[in-house]
């Protein structure tokens, strides 16, 4: 009887019963919640600890949630902020796990992840303690960057403002007064409806994330051979009220660089994320050759695409 006893007390308390990260997820710190993925329960008990959810999207193979996981959340300010504040809590953008959304519907991963327009991974959702996304990061943020974007989250900064007016108040980094121009760029007046796909990059001076993009991805040859099969438009974001700056807004657009794309006067993707010189490639590339329309996951084309390269022979790097 002393036995039975144990045993039920050992399963009542063993932390199995919650649904364990699914397999071959990027590796996440050891304080990541495991939950039942009902979100709304997760939503109310993280508020019992005065605290919010973080729902990270991650896949196997990513460099940039290795970048997240390894650089970001080995930095123990960040770590702590992070703990602190959130209960953190990790899915797998291809797993098969059942969530709970907070609408109440019951879905897997995956499906959630499509649910959710998750195009690119790290992929973060920050909840509030109502449950309402007061956040959404797509795409990989260095260190500076992701801890002031964690204040913003957490109610800490930025009260009564939007997150690009914040971002912009809150990081100080070196960084060209100037833009930088490109030949390849078409002169404005926009026009969207033409028979060419268009790209409209979006920038600011004293952009870090804007000068290694002139200085890197579009120095590629590859680049540069697919940027010859868009319109190129530069616009630039102010302070001041303008028409550009009322369509980035019309739009969205809340970090820069961000390039969204259009095909016959209709928006069909975007970049807003931290991308190296073959995600970029890759994404003009989706665009350009029109694979958006038969793959709506850019997660699943980025792997075809990188496997086609493979079997020619050629390497893959995917930071790099």
């Amino acid at each position: 009887m002393r036995l039975l006893a144990l045993l039920l007390a050992f399963a009542v308390a063993a932390p199995s019963q919650a649904q364990r990260p699914s397999p071959h997820a990027i590796d996440i710190p050891r304080w990541f919640s495991e939950t039942f993925l009902d979100l709304r329960e997760d939503v109310r008990e993280a508020a019992t600890q005065g605290k919010r959810v973080m729902l990270y999207f991650g896949q196997d193979g990513c460099p940039y949630c290795t970048a997240l996981m390894q650089t970001n959340f080995s930095q123990r300010a960040i770590a702590d902020k992070t703990r602190r504040h959130f209960v953190a809590i990790a899915l797998n953008l291809w797993g098969d796990r059942e969530v709970a959304w907070l609408d109440g519907r019951r879905m897997s991963e995956k499906a959630l992840g499509h649910e959710l327009r998750v195009q690119f991974t790290p992929t973060l959702f920050f909840l509030d303690q109502t449950g309402a996304v007061t956040l959404r990061l797509n795409g990989y943020l260095p260190p500076h960057r992701f801890d002031a974007a964690l204040d913003f989250a957490a109610g800490l900064a930025g009260k009564g403002m939007r997150y690009d007016e914040y971002i912009q108040t809150a990081i100080k980094e070196a960084a060209s007064a100037t833009l930088h121009d490109e030949a390849f760029f078409a002169t404005p007046p926009v026009a969207l409806a033409g028979a060419k796909p268009v790209a409209l990059l979006f920038e600011t001076p004293y952009c870090a994330g804007c000068d290694e993009l002139h200085r890197e991805g579009l120095r590629r040859p590859e680049v540069r051979r697919l940027l010859e099969r868009f319109s190129v438009y530069r616009l630039t974001l102010e302070d001041r009220h303008t028409p550009t700056t009322t369509w980035a807004r019309e739009l969205r657009v809340a970090y820069t660089p961000t390039i969204v794309f259009f095909h016959r006067g209709k928006e069909v993707f975007r970049i807003d994320a931290y991308l190296r010189p073959f995600h970029l490639a890759s994404a003009l590339d989706y665009v350009a050759s029109g694979a958006y329309r038969k793959e709506p996951s850019f997660q699943r084309y980025l792997q075809a695409r990188a496997e086609r390269l493979r079997g020619r022979g050629e390497k893959v790097d995917l930071w790099n």
